[in-house]
Protein backbone atom coordinates (compact mmCIF):
# COMPACT_ATOMS: atom_id res chain seq x y z
CA UNK A 1 0.00 0.00 0.00
CA UNK A 2 1.17 4.05 -0.16
CA UNK A 3 3.04 4.87 2.20
CA UNK A 4 0.76 7.94 2.14
CA UNK A 5 -2.30 6.04 3.58
CA UNK A 6 -0.34 5.02 6.42
CA UNK A 7 -1.72 6.08 9.63
CA UNK A 8 0.55 3.75 12.43
CA UNK A 9 3.92 3.06 11.66
CA UNK A 10 6.01 1.46 14.37
CA UNK A 11 9.71 0.82 13.17
CA UNK A 12 12.11 -1.49 15.24
CA UNK A 13 10.87 -0.89 18.65
CA UNK A 14 11.82 -3.18 21.68
CA UNK A 15 11.21 -2.88 25.74
CA UNK A 16 13.27 -4.00 28.05
CA UNK A 17 11.83 -4.97 31.28
CA UNK A 18 14.90 -5.73 33.91
CA UNK A 19 16.87 -8.20 32.15
CA UNK A 20 13.60 -9.75 30.09
CA UNK A 21 13.89 -8.29 26.44
CA UNK A 22 10.36 -8.54 26.27
CA UNK A 23 9.88 -6.54 22.73
CA UNK A 24 12.28 -7.31 20.32
CA UNK A 25 12.48 -5.31 17.00
CA UNK A 26 8.93 -4.83 16.46
CA UNK A 27 7.33 -3.27 13.02
CA UNK A 28 3.62 -2.47 12.57
CA UNK A 29 1.85 -0.72 9.96
CA UNK A 30 -1.71 0.78 9.89
CA UNK A 31 -3.01 1.64 6.91
CA UNK A 32 -6.72 4.00 6.06
CA UNK A 33 -9.70 2.16 6.23
CA UNK A 34 -8.35 -1.05 7.56
CA UNK A 35 -9.05 -3.56 10.63
CA UNK A 36 -5.31 -5.39 11.69
CA UNK A 37 -6.13 -8.38 14.06
CA UNK A 38 -3.08 -8.12 16.55
CA UNK A 39 -3.50 -11.95 17.03
CA UNK A 40 -1.18 -14.05 19.70
CA UNK A 41 -1.70 -15.81 22.93
CA UNK A 42 -2.03 -14.46 26.44
CA UNK A 43 1.69 -13.36 27.47
CA UNK A 44 2.80 -12.84 23.78
CA UNK A 45 2.97 -9.16 23.94
CA UNK A 46 -0.15 -7.57 22.84
CA UNK A 47 -0.68 -5.25 25.47
CA UNK A 48 2.50 -3.98 25.60
CA UNK A 49 2.40 -3.42 22.02
CA UNK A 50 -0.73 -1.22 22.62
CA UNK A 51 0.82 0.82 25.76
CA UNK A 52 3.22 1.27 23.65
CA UNK A 53 1.66 2.54 20.02
CA UNK A 54 -0.81 4.92 22.31
CA UNK A 55 2.08 6.59 24.22
CA UNK A 56 0.82 4.92 27.77
CA UNK A 57 4.81 3.26 27.77
CA UNK A 58 7.98 4.49 26.36
CA UNK A 59 9.44 1.72 24.46
CA UNK A 60 13.37 0.96 25.05
CA UNK A 61 14.20 1.96 21.40
CA UNK A 62 12.54 2.35 17.93
CA UNK A 63 9.73 5.23 16.70
CA UNK A 64 6.66 5.25 16.48
CA UNK A 65 4.78 7.65 13.86
CA UNK A 66 0.74 8.31 14.39
CA UNK A 67 -0.39 10.02 11.39
CA UNK A 68 2.87 10.97 10.09
CA UNK A 69 3.53 12.72 13.88
CA UNK A 70 6.08 11.13 16.27
CA UNK A 71 5.32 10.09 19.73
CA UNK A 72 7.90 10.73 20.84
CA UNK A 73 8.66 14.01 19.31
CA UNK A 74 5.25 15.44 19.78
CA UNK A 75 3.19 13.16 21.98
CA UNK A 76 0.34 15.37 22.46
CA UNK A 77 -0.01 16.13 18.62
CA UNK A 78 0.00 12.62 17.95
CA UNK A 79 -2.39 11.36 20.73
CA UNK A 80 -5.28 13.37 19.17
CA UNK A 81 -5.00 11.24 16.63
CA UNK A 82 -5.92 7.83 18.95
CA UNK A 83 -8.86 6.64 20.50
CA UNK A 84 -8.02 3.96 23.21
CA UNK A 85 -9.55 1.30 25.16
CA UNK A 86 -7.58 -0.59 26.93
CA UNK A 87 -8.16 -4.12 28.95
CA UNK A 88 -9.76 -2.76 31.65
CA UNK A 89 -12.18 -0.26 30.36
CA UNK A 90 -11.13 3.09 32.24
CA UNK A 91 -14.95 4.00 33.18
CA UNK A 92 -15.88 6.15 36.18
CA UNK A 93 -18.67 3.90 38.06
CA UNK A 94 -19.84 6.57 39.96
CA UNK A 95 -20.64 8.41 36.99
CA UNK A 96 -23.71 8.00 34.55
CA UNK A 97 -22.82 7.63 30.88
CA UNK A 98 -23.65 10.89 30.12
CA UNK A 99 -21.57 12.61 32.50
CA UNK A 100 -18.45 10.25 31.85
CA UNK A 101 -18.53 11.46 28.31
CA UNK A 102 -18.75 14.87 28.65
CA UNK A 103 -15.74 14.45 31.33
CA UNK A 104 -13.87 12.24 28.53
CA UNK A 105 -14.49 14.85 25.59
CA UNK A 106 -13.25 17.92 27.69
CA UNK A 107 -10.12 15.85 28.48
CA UNK A 108 -10.28 15.58 24.86
CA UNK A 109 -10.10 19.19 24.11
CA UNK A 110 -13.13 19.05 22.41
CA UNK A 111 -14.56 21.91 21.87
CA UNK A 112 -17.20 23.48 24.72
CA UNK A 113 -19.84 23.47 21.45
CA UNK A 114 -19.34 20.61 20.01
CA UNK A 115 -19.44 18.51 22.60
CA UNK A 116 -23.05 17.43 23.11
CA UNK A 117 -23.07 16.64 19.86
CA UNK A 118 -20.20 14.43 19.52
CA UNK A 119 -20.98 12.49 22.85
CA UNK A 120 -24.79 11.60 21.65
CA UNK A 121 -22.87 10.86 18.31
CA UNK A 122 -21.04 8.26 20.41
CA UNK A 123 -23.50 7.22 22.42
CA UNK A 124 -25.80 6.23 19.23
CA UNK A 125 -22.88 4.57 17.27
CA UNK A 126 -22.23 2.32 20.52
CA UNK A 127 -26.32 2.09 21.52
CA UNK A 128 -26.03 3.86 24.41
CA UNK A 129 -29.13 6.32 24.47
CA UNK A 130 -31.42 4.05 26.24
CA UNK A 131 -28.83 3.94 29.44
CA UNK A 132 -27.15 7.44 29.19
CA UNK A 133 -28.72 8.23 32.56
CA UNK A 134 -28.10 5.08 34.19
CA UNK A 135 -24.84 4.49 36.96
CA UNK A 136 -22.22 3.30 34.85
CA UNK A 137 -21.59 0.94 37.98
CA UNK A 138 -25.20 -0.34 37.10
CA UNK A 139 -24.83 -1.56 33.85
CA UNK A 140 -23.40 -4.95 32.50
CA UNK A 141 -20.20 -5.83 31.68
CA UNK A 142 -20.91 -5.59 27.76
CA UNK A 143 -22.92 -1.93 27.73
CA UNK A 144 -19.22 -1.00 30.21
CA UNK A 145 -17.33 -2.09 27.03
CA UNK A 146 -19.35 -0.04 25.03
CA UNK A 147 -19.25 3.02 27.06
CA UNK A 148 -15.11 2.34 27.07
CA UNK A 149 -15.36 2.01 23.08
CA UNK A 150 -17.72 5.70 23.02
CA UNK A 151 -15.26 7.06 25.17
CA UNK A 152 -12.50 5.81 22.59
CA UNK A 153 -14.29 7.50 19.34
CA UNK A 154 -15.97 10.25 20.41
CA UNK A 155 -13.22 12.86 19.27
CA UNK A 156 -13.61 11.27 15.75
CA UNK A 157 -9.78 9.67 15.94
CA UNK A 158 -8.29 8.49 13.01
CA UNK A 159 -6.84 5.59 14.40
CA UNK A 160 -9.03 3.41 17.30
CA UNK A 161 -7.31 0.71 19.16
CA UNK A 162 -9.05 -2.00 21.29
CA UNK A 163 -7.24 -3.82 23.93
CA UNK A 164 -9.51 -7.42 24.25
CA UNK A 165 -12.59 -5.38 23.65
CA UNK A 166 -14.59 -9.03 24.47
CA UNK A 167 -13.31 -10.61 27.22
CA UNK A 168 -15.42 -11.71 29.41
CA UNK A 169 -18.56 -11.01 28.00
CA UNK A 170 -21.27 -13.83 27.15
CA UNK A 171 -21.22 -14.75 23.71
CA UNK A 172 -24.67 -12.22 22.73
CA UNK A 173 -22.51 -9.41 23.42
CA UNK A 174 -19.45 -10.73 22.09
CA UNK A 175 -21.58 -10.72 18.76
CA UNK A 176 -23.25 -7.15 19.25
CA UNK A 177 -19.39 -5.74 20.45
CA UNK A 178 -17.76 -7.24 17.16
CA UNK A 179 -20.46 -5.98 15.00
CA UNK A 180 -19.49 -2.71 16.38
CA UNK A 181 -16.21 -3.22 15.53
CA UNK A 182 -17.22 -3.79 12.25
CA UNK A 183 -19.19 -0.60 11.97
CA UNK A 184 -15.77 1.27 13.53
CA UNK A 185 -14.22 -0.12 10.46
CA UNK A 186 -16.07 1.91 8.09
CA UNK A 187 -14.86 5.37 9.31
CA UNK A 188 -11.79 4.80 11.42
CA UNK A 189 -8.90 2.74 11.20
CA UNK A 190 -8.81 -0.38 13.89
CA UNK A 191 -6.41 -2.05 15.74
CA UNK A 192 -7.68 -4.80 17.58
CA UNK A 193 -5.66 -7.00 19.91
CA UNK A 194 -6.97 -10.37 21.05
CA UNK A 195 -5.93 -13.77 21.75
CA UNK A 196 -9.16 -15.45 20.20
CA UNK A 197 -9.08 -16.36 16.14
CA UNK A 198 -12.38 -16.13 15.16
CA UNK A 199 -12.37 -12.30 17.03
CA UNK A 200 -9.65 -11.71 13.99
CA UNK A 201 -11.41 -13.46 11.30
CA UNK A 202 -14.83 -12.15 11.95
CA UNK A 203 -13.60 -8.09 11.73
CA UNK A 204 -10.18 -8.28 10.62
CA UNK A 205 -9.08 -7.30 7.09
CA UNK A 206 -5.53 -8.35 7.98
CA UNK A 207 -3.49 -10.73 10.77
CA UNK A 208 -0.15 -9.99 12.67
CA UNK A 209 0.17 -12.73 14.47
CA UNK A 210 2.96 -13.00 17.85
CA UNK A 211 4.61 -14.84 19.69
CA UNK A 212 7.78 -14.62 22.41
CA UNK A 213 8.24 -11.50 21.46
CA UNK A 214 8.28 -12.51 17.39
CA UNK A 215 6.43 -11.89 14.70
CA UNK A 216 5.41 -15.25 13.20
CA UNK A 217 3.15 -13.99 10.59
CA UNK A 218 1.66 -10.86 8.85
CA UNK A 219 -0.30 -11.21 5.75
CA UNK A 220 -4.19 -11.45 5.21
CA UNK A 221 -6.06 -14.55 5.94
CA UNK A 222 -6.07 -16.08 2.48
CA UNK A 223 -2.06 -15.86 2.36
CA UNK A 224 -2.19 -17.05 6.13
CA UNK A 225 -3.60 -20.42 4.33
CA UNK A 226 -2.22 -20.78 1.17
CA UNK A 227 1.48 -20.12 2.75
CA UNK A 228 0.63 -23.10 5.63
CA UNK A 229 -1.05 -25.68 3.93
CA UNK A 230 -0.14 -28.75 4.78
CA UNK A 231 1.06 -30.87 1.49
CA UNK A 232 -1.36 -33.63 2.31
CA UNK A 233 -3.43 -35.88 -0.29
CA UNK A 234 -5.99 -38.25 0.88
CA UNK A 235 -5.57 -41.28 -1.06
CA UNK A 236 -8.88 -43.93 -1.57
CA UNK A 237 -8.50 -46.98 -3.70
CA UNK A 238 -11.50 -49.33 -4.42
CA UNK A 239 -9.96 -52.45 -3.14
CA UNK A 240 -7.33 -53.37 -0.39
CA UNK A 241 -4.01 -54.92 -0.94
CA UNK A 242 -1.81 -55.90 1.70
CA UNK A 243 1.33 -53.82 0.37
CA UNK A 244 -0.70 -49.69 0.09
CA UNK A 245 1.24 -48.83 2.85
CA UNK A 246 4.36 -49.55 2.10
CA UNK A 247 3.90 -49.07 -1.48
CA UNK A 248 2.64 -45.10 0.04
CA UNK A 249 5.48 -44.65 1.51
CA UNK A 250 8.49 -45.49 -0.88
CA UNK A 251 7.28 -42.88 -2.92
CA UNK A 252 9.42 -40.18 -3.44
CA UNK A 253 9.05 -37.04 -1.20
CA UNK A 254 6.65 -38.81 1.40
CA UNK A 255 7.18 -38.09 4.87
CA UNK A 256 4.54 -39.91 6.24
CA UNK A 257 1.37 -42.15 5.57
CA UNK A 258 -1.18 -42.59 7.64
CA UNK A 259 -4.45 -44.85 7.83
CA UNK A 260 -7.49 -42.81 7.06
CA UNK A 261 -10.05 -45.62 6.68
CA UNK A 262 -10.49 -48.82 5.12
CA UNK A 263 -8.23 -48.15 1.67
CA UNK A 264 -7.70 -44.62 2.21
CA UNK A 265 -4.79 -42.94 3.83
CA UNK A 266 -3.52 -39.64 4.45
CA UNK A 267 -0.31 -39.16 2.46
CA UNK A 268 2.16 -36.32 3.31
CA UNK A 269 4.91 -34.84 1.53
CA UNK A 270 8.36 -33.11 2.55
CA UNK A 271 7.51 -29.94 0.46
CA UNK A 272 4.76 -30.12 -1.95
CA UNK A 273 1.81 -32.21 -3.15
CA UNK A 274 2.83 -34.83 -5.90
CA UNK A 275 -0.23 -36.12 -7.02
CA UNK A 276 1.34 -37.96 -10.28
CA UNK A 277 3.09 -40.06 -8.17
CA UNK A 278 0.26 -41.57 -6.56
CA UNK A 279 -1.86 -42.12 -9.66
CA UNK A 280 1.31 -43.30 -11.21
CA UNK A 281 1.75 -46.14 -8.37
CA UNK A 282 -2.14 -47.14 -8.89
CA UNK A 283 -1.94 -47.48 -12.83
CA UNK A 284 1.13 -50.06 -11.91
CA UNK A 285 -0.62 -52.08 -9.10
CA UNK A 286 -3.82 -51.51 -11.03
CA UNK A 287 -5.40 -49.89 -8.02
CA UNK A 288 -8.62 -48.43 -8.67
CA UNK A 289 -8.22 -45.19 -7.51
CA UNK A 290 -11.20 -43.43 -5.97
CA UNK A 291 -10.37 -40.43 -4.23
CA UNK A 292 -7.01 -38.02 -4.39
CA UNK A 293 -8.00 -34.96 -2.39
CA UNK A 294 -5.23 -31.95 -1.56
CA UNK A 295 -5.95 -31.49 2.69
CA UNK A 296 -6.44 -27.91 3.84
CA UNK A 297 -5.55 -27.11 7.38
CA UNK A 298 -7.87 -24.74 9.15
CA UNK A 299 -6.64 -21.87 10.06
CA UNK A 300 -6.83 -22.90 13.74
CA UNK A 301 -4.40 -25.41 12.61
CA UNK A 302 -2.24 -23.18 10.87
CA UNK A 303 -2.30 -20.97 14.17
CA UNK A 304 -1.39 -23.69 16.35
CA UNK A 305 1.27 -24.60 14.05
CA UNK A 306 2.89 -20.61 14.01
CA UNK A 307 2.59 -20.52 17.76
CA UNK A 308 4.13 -23.98 18.97
CA UNK A 309 6.16 -24.28 15.61
CA UNK A 310 9.95 -23.18 15.35
CA UNK A 311 9.99 -21.28 12.23
CA UNK A 312 8.45 -17.82 11.64
CA UNK A 313 6.81 -17.36 8.24
CA UNK A 314 8.08 -13.99 6.57
CA UNK A 315 5.83 -11.28 5.10
CA UNK A 316 6.32 -8.94 2.69
CA UNK A 317 5.83 -6.04 4.69
CA UNK A 318 7.44 -6.57 7.83
CA UNK A 319 4.90 -5.89 10.33
CA UNK A 320 5.45 -5.97 14.25
CA UNK A 321 6.63 -8.52 17.06
CA UNK A 322 5.97 -8.05 20.56
CA UNK A 323 6.47 -9.98 24.13
CA UNK A 324 4.80 -9.41 26.89
CA UNK A 325 5.61 -8.88 30.93
CA UNK A 326 3.88 -11.24 32.66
Amino acid sequence: MNKNNELVRATALNRIYGNQLAVSDVDLVLHKGEVLGLLGPNGAGKSTTMQMLTGNLSPTSGEIKINGIDMLDDPQAAKRAIGYLPEQPPVYRDMTVKEYLFYCAMLRDVPKAQRASAVDSAMQRCSLLDVANRLIANLSKGFQQRVGIAQAILHNPKVVILDEPTVGLDPIQIKEIRHLIRELGNDHSVILSTHILPEVQAVCDRVQIINQGKTVFSDTFEQLAKRQSAPVLIVSFEQAADDMMFALNSLDGVSRVEEAGKSRFKVAFKDRHKPALITRLANEKNWQLTELTPQSETLEQIFMNLIHGDTAIPSAVKVEATGEAA
